[in-house]
């Protein structure tokens, strides 16, 4: 399946009462609340003693991927153009891959 095939397919789970502000609204929302349902997983394990449940966090990692793919639709762009721009950009930032030194120096965007 590809980024574009799964923003379709998500999408039809999308209430379609919603206007393109309120999907937006909606997909920042579920982003930042879905991230933070996460690091709960993981704050779990490393500050309260419990497993990593690895499972709960790929079923977060995929309310995250939906929530992107709304807010690529509220903005008119496909999920893939998102992920493309994005490794252009880190490709730019790291020409040799990642090195702490060009993170500590590299220019603000």
């Amino acid at each position: 399946m590809t980024l574009n095939e799964y923003q379709q397919l998500a999408l039809t789970t999308l209430n379609p009462a919603l206007n393109k502000k309120d999907v937006l609204i909606n997909g920042v929302m579920g982003l930042c609340g879905e991230a933070g349902e996460t690091i709960d997983i993981v704050k779990k394990h490393l500050a309260q003693g419990h497993e990593l449940d690895r499972e709960k966090i790929i079923k977060e990692l995929g309310d995250v991927a939906w929530y992107l793919a709304e807010t690529a639709y509220a903005l008119d762009v496909p999920l893939e153009e998102v992920c493309q721009r994005n490794i252009a950009k880190l490709k730019a930032r790291y020409p040799e891959g990642f090195s702490t030194e060009s993170s500590i120096n590299r220019a603000e965007e």
